[in-house]
């Protein structure tokens, strides 16, 4: 009997602040808002129906995640993509999904595995269908499915802001479903690791699964210079 996997996040409660900010974050990551991109307090404020105060609020947390950079008498710009600050991220999730892995393998929470399996099935039919999205959401939810498991779900929240600057890389570097469906294979060989409690084999998978977007940068650098730093 399949476990019942909640394919959505949960709303993002709090403060109007808070609110703006997660849906901001989104736009950022998903390049909706490009690099370079101008954001107007007043059009945030009057499309959310607040007033500029949270909207202040939102905008310093994202400069302080350093996805937006605020500019005095000039006002808030969404930053060029970093390659160092990607790979700084990519270095700190490496270190703390491979402990993640490893402690996988000494003990993995049997409802997390059931809900993994269905994780990975949707997933590769979000990518067969090239449901950029979806499998991106999917992705997400098979990290966190992975942290819970190990029973250590705050090392998935520690890597949350950090990982967005790998996402936006992301976004460019999954065209279609013959560059998604070998990262689920990925994902499938550290859980069969897993499966066999075989430290060495998982902290392998991940790493190599983490590498992956190393192997895409210079093409989509190439292709996109408008949107990375000099």
């Amino acid at each position: 009997m399949r476990t019942a996997v909640n394919t959505h996040f949960p709303a993002h409660q709090g403060s109007a602040a808070q609110r703006i900010e997660n849906e901001l974050r989104r736009s950022i990551i998903t390049l909706e808002l490009p690099p370079g991109s101008r954001l107007s307090e007043h059009d945030i404020a009057e499309r959310h129906g607040v007033s500029r105060q949270p909207v202040r609020e939102a905008l310093i947390g994202l400069a302080r995640t350093r996805l937006v950079e605020i500019q005095p008498q000039r006002g808030t710009i969404v930053v060029k993509i970093s390659v160092r600050k990607m790979m700084e991220a990519r270095f700190v999730r490496e270190a703390i999904e491979t402990a993640v892995v490893r402690r996988a393998c000494s003990s993995f929470d049997r409802q997390s595995r059931q809900r993994i399996d269905d994780l990975l099935e949707m997933q590769a039919h979000a990518a067969r269908r090239d449901d950029h999205a979806a499998f991106q959401r999917y992705d997400e939810l098979f990290h966190v499915a992975l942290a819970e498991g190990a029973g250590c779900p705050l090392a998935w929240e520690a890597i949350q802001d950090i990982k967005a600057h790998m996402d936006r890389v992301c976004q460019l570097t999954l065209p279609g479903p013959e560059a998604m469906l070998p990262l689920v294979d990925q994902h499938r060989a550290i859980v069969t690791a897993i499966d066999a409690c075989d430290e060495n084999a998982a902290a392998e998978a991940m790493l190599r699964h983490l590498t992956e977007i190393l192997r895409a940068l210079p093409r989509v650098e190439a292709e996109h210079p408008e949107l990375f730093t000099a």
